[in-house]
């Protein structure tokens, strides 16, 4: 196993201990809602601490039951997962693109190179061969 997956697989494990762990341990039992959003949480503080507060603004949708709010924080969790994937996955999509073009650039100039340096030898050949043969001017 390479050191990439044994970290890979380290992390996955961490990953499910995170949420498996509260469940196993029974944390929120005493509670009427165990895993409520840190929004709740904040909302029941506030009410203890200061009873006649008033939020300056509602929401603009209040979904008619926890499911639904849960399923609509999902999607919009997916969607933005999708969106930073297809980021990602376009810009190391575009470095391989880079990576590929400049390797055939090497590859197709080596052999240019070689080409042009034998034409180049040849044409110094003949030059040398003409002033060789070319009679002296005075």
């Amino acid at each position: 196993m390479s050191r990439n997956a044994k970290i890979n697989a380290l992390l996955l494990f961490v990953v499910a201990a995170l949420a498996v762990l509260p469940l196993a341990l029974g944390l929120g039992d005493h509670k009427e809602e165990p895993f409520t959003g840190a929004d709740t949480e904040a909302e029941t503080t506030i009410t203890e601490i200061r009873p006649d507060y008033e939020p300056w603004f509602s929401p603009l949708y209040e979904p008619p039951s926890g499911e639904i709010e849960s399923a609509l924080f999902a999607l919009q969790a997916a969607l933005g997962a999708g969106v930073l994937a297809y980021y990602f996955g376009l810009h190391r999509g575009r470095r391989q693109g880079e990576l590929r073009a400049l390797a055939q650039r090497d590859a197709t100039g080596e052999a240019k190179g070689d080409a042009d340096a034998k034409v180049s030898e040849s044409a110094q050949r003949s030059e040398s061969a003409s002033d060789a043969s070319a009679p002296e001017r005075t």
